[in-house]
């Protein structure tokens, strides 16, 4: 028996995996994402790597909406920076107050831009001719569906989450469209039954898609984590925390070392180097605990597995990545938080997993009093059962089984 897919591929039904396994092999999956922040783009490499470590024998690509959109590079031509930098350059700088009124400058100029998006969007669609295609992002939802309905209409579109919960209104979960919206959290999935979105087309998850080495492996018994500690200039037996800022760092990583001279800790400034180097260059006081700063790490995982807590900005990957690997987190949540991590601070109250201040002045009574109840901090870690790498892809095989199922000619 053979059956066609959507492209018109023949495969046998008896083929790897079985007949859902035979269509879904040949089908090709694009993942959307922009590099404003770096959180989109971790994402969909983490995503990419689910689907391969799920077995299941997709064609994956890629897409970065930016390269699609601008492909001359028209934008950096003319002003000598990529669009998404400005953006990150304001994060390094902490330069984040205002975004709020500014996202609905953006929106707005995304809303005048719809149909020139959908032609060009329609365009790069009907080229490559994706079986499914997985949004990463927010804000342009509406244009990459309304383009790939027009372009592939038997196509699925999903979005994929990747905060906590939407920031509404027209962020993640825009109302009226023919999509799939996956959740990480009981408050999106409210969000998105409020948008007017039916039941079979949320997809609940147990929370973030985390790269696979926040799944593999166990954590450090106290003698590996004391070894590894002496072995990076650590003293094996302090509480040590991790200082985390995504991707770029953050001003405020300075201020906290000049806090917490007596604390241990694990400074990691991701691409920023001039922050890594003044870090390295601050006085040492006397009986200054040992610091350690890292410039980028493709592993950030090892390094958690030697903390105790963790203290950073409420973004939604690092804050999962920290409670997946049960260090308790330390955030703060004010002006200058962006508006779609503001929930992630509320997230983190609501389930005991760390403790949210209104800035970093009160980091020391923070530490100190996460310190003090370090054990009760790691059992509500411990609930967070995040399984997100492992259930994205089974959604979105169902998915293209559904498609399957509703195209399939037998002959």
């Amino acid at each position: 028996m053979m059956l066609l897919d959507p492209r018109g591929e023949a495969e046998t039904a008896e083929g790897e995996g079985g007949a859902a396994g035979a269509f879904v092999r040949t089908c090709t999956v694009d993942l959307v994402y922009i590099d404003a922040g770096g959180g989109h783009r971790a994402s969909a490499l983490a995503l990419e790597a689910a689907i391969v470590r799920a077995g299941l024998k997709w064609s994956v690509r890629l897409v970065n909406l930016r390269e699609v959109l601008d492909p001359t590079d028209g934008f950096r031509r003319f002003t000598g920076i990529d669009p998404e930098d400005v953006y990150n350059q304001r994060i390094k700088r902490g330069w984040t107050a205002g975004l709020a009124q500014e996202l609905k400058v953006l929106q707005a100029m995304i809303r005048w831009s719809h149909a020139p998006l959908v032609r060009r969007l329609r365009t790069h669609w009907a080229e490559t001719r994706p079986d499914m295609v997985v949004s990463l992002i927010p804000n342009f939802n509406r244009a990459l569906r309304a383009s790939l309905a027009l372009a592939c209409p038997q196509a699925p579109y999903v979005t994929v989450l990747t905060d906590l919960a939407d920031h509404p209104p027209n962020f993640w979960i825009e109302k009226g469209l023919d999509q799939h919206i996956v959740c990480g959290s009981g408050r999106a999935v409210q969000q998105a039954r409020d948008a007017g979105y039916a039941a079979s087309r949320i997809h609940a998850t147990s929370g973030m898609i985390l790269r696979h080495g926040f799944h593999d492996g166990q954590p450090c018994d106290e003698a590996a984590r004391a070894n590894a500690r002496v072995e990076l200039g650590l003293d094996p037996h302090r509480a040590t925390g991790i200082v985390l800022f995504g991707g770029q760092g953050a001003k405020a990583m300075l201020d906290i070392a000049r806090r917490l001279p007596d604390v241990q800790l694990i400074l990691a400034c991701g691409h920023n180097a001039k922050l890594a180097n003044a870090l390295r260059a601050l006085p040492v006081q006397p009986g200054q605990a040992p610091r350690l700063v890292l410039g980028f790490t493709p592993d950030p995982a090892r390094y958690m597995r030697l903390a105790d807590f963790f203290i950073g900005k409420p973004g939604p990957g690092s804050v999962s990545e920290a409670v997946q690997m049960q260090l308790p987190v330390i955030v703060a949540c004010n002006r200058w938080t962006l508006p779609q991590e503001r929930y992630n601070a509320q997230w983190v109250r609501e389930n005991g997993v760390g403790i949210v201040v209104p800035g970093f002045a009160k980091v020391r009574e923070a530490v100190t009093t996460v310190l003090a109840d370090l054990p009760a901090y790691r059992v509500a870690t411990l609930r967070m059962r995040n399984r997100a790498a492992f259930e994205v892809p089974e959604i979105l095989s169902d998915l293209l089984q559904q498609v399957n199922r509703s195209t399939t000619r037998f002959y």
